[in-house]
């Protein structure tokens, strides 16, 4: 059969990244182009500034891809491109790139969900065994997704309010974290004990997620120990936050499992680099017995690879984009 080789291009937030993908789970290459350093003196992304930084760094990200790839434009099948959700300024500056060299080089145009990018990075790993059930944690999303075969979503859950990683960042700058805190309280959590009374966010029959609620614990516990000249022992308050999420998100996702009949269980996104959350899945699926897939640390943040992934399944089922295609903030998962 064929070899198919798709060039992907992400740039749905604060990360320019192209990559070419052999057949939906071999890397040839995969550059990124961060603008941490830059977004770190504002506390937060800039959605501005990160879409003028796309602008300068599209052109040279593409061609560093092939090069290390050792391609050219005539080598590749197909452009995937995130179109969507993401920062309406930056996923343009992807989608104009990917459109540009759909049009000069004639090749199909294919859009990508950024969450299918995310759960797709699982594929870079290993093959996902079907039925799975798809745990989406994120800056952005929190989502519960059953998937009963390849490119079939189905949202069973997600976040009503803040999503887990939203709530991470959150809570980092009350503990007076450098930005991005996610991964600086995760660190945090692992040096402290669970002292502190903090509430289970959302602790119902369903499978959605809430985390203003914990978050705003946080921040009311802050104040009211400040208030009492008390000082906030930031390792023991990480501990106690991030045992919670993780209590919620072990909770929910194997009773889903449970419900949907599902034995195969794949955690995405940004927050899946969580060692708590990691460590805990892994425990789990030791003991209960089910699969556990989790991407490689290099694929948990937003990267073209996992974008050229879900591109190769979407490609071999015919999705097509015309030149017409648009950036969207906000789309649903289908």
């Amino acid at each position: 059969m064929k070899d198919t080789y798709i060039l992907a291009i992400e740039s749905s937030c604060d990360e320019t990244s192209v990559a070419v993908i052999k057949n939906g789970h071999e890397k040839l290459s995969c550059i990124i182009s961060t603008q941490i350093e830059t977004h770190k003196l504002y506390g937060g992304v800039v959605p501005e500034i990160a879409s003028r930084q796309h602008v300068e760094n599209i052109t040279i990200v593409i061609e560093q891809a092939l090069k290390e790839a050792h391609m050219n434009m005539e080598d590749i099948d197909a452009i995937a491109v995130t179109y969507g959700p993401g920062l309406i300024g930056s996923l343009l500056v992807g989608v104009e790139a990917a459109k540009t060299l759909s049009f000069v080089y004639n090749k199909p145009l294919i859009p990508v969900h950024h969450i299918a990018g995310h759960i797709y990075a699982n594929n870079l790993e290993r093959s996902m065994e079907f039925p799975l059930m798809a745990l989406v944690v994120s800056g952005g999303h929190t989502e519960l997704v059953y998937m009963k075969e390849d490119y079939s979503f189905e949202k069973i859950g997600g976040t009503l309010d803040d999503a887990v990683g939203e709530a991470y960042d959150k809570v980092a700058r009350v503990l007076k974290l450098a930005y991005p805190g996610g991964p600086k309280v995760d660190k945090l959590a692992h040096e402290g004990n669970d002292t502190y009374d903090l509430p289970l966010p959302l602790d119902d029959d369903t499978y959605n997620f809430s985390f203003s609620g914990l978050k705003s614990a946080v921040i009311n516990l802050n104040h009211n120990e400040k208030q009492k000249s008390h000082e906030i022992r930031k390792e023991d308050l990480a501990c106690s936050y991030q045992n919670r999420v993780v209590k919620i998100l072990t909770k929910k996702t194997l009773r889903a499992m449970r419900e949907y009949g599902v034995n195969n269980l794949i955690i995405a996104g940004g927050v899946s680099a969580n060692k708590g959350i990691r460590d805990e899945f892994t425990r789990l699926a030791s003991e209960k017995g089910f699969n556990l897939s989790i991407p490689k640390m290099e694929f948990c943040t937003d990267n073209a690879a996992m974008i050229g992934a879900a591109g190769y399944y979407a490609y071999k089922l015919g999705r097509r984009a015309n030149l017409d295609l648009n950036a969207k903030a906000t789309d649903k998962l289908n």
